[in-house]
């Protein structure tokens, strides 16, 4: 006799492991955001901008079914909309003078 799927024994817990990918992203932004608010922008920003590509990275190595609400759009949309934006960020913050 099989088991039941994970989705069917504990839904939850399915859906929180779909959205781990997503998850990651924004804890990386959050602590990102963090550092902008004690004073530590440069640092701060690089870090948003590093965990939007690796968003970008984790959208194009991941499945559809395990890559949760990362995916919004298609896949090569997603990845260049946030590699781009996550470069730019990253880019940015460090060609500022000063800080």
């Amino acid at each position: 006799m099989t088991r039941p799927p994970l989705y069917i024994r504990r839904p939850f817990l399915a859906g929180l492991i779909r959205q781990l990918p997503l998850l990651a992203v924004l804890v990386a932004v959050a602590v990102g955001l963090l550092l902008v608010t004690v004073e530590r922008w440069r640092l701060g920003l690089v870090v948003m901008g590093l965990a939007l590509v690796g968003g970008a990275v984790l959208r194009l190595l991941l499945p559809v079914r395990r890559v949760g609400f990362l995916a919004v759009r298609s896949r090569p949309t997603d990845v260049v909309l946030l590699a781009g934006t996550g470069v730019a960020l990253t880019v940015i913050a460090l060609a500022i003078p000063g800080g």
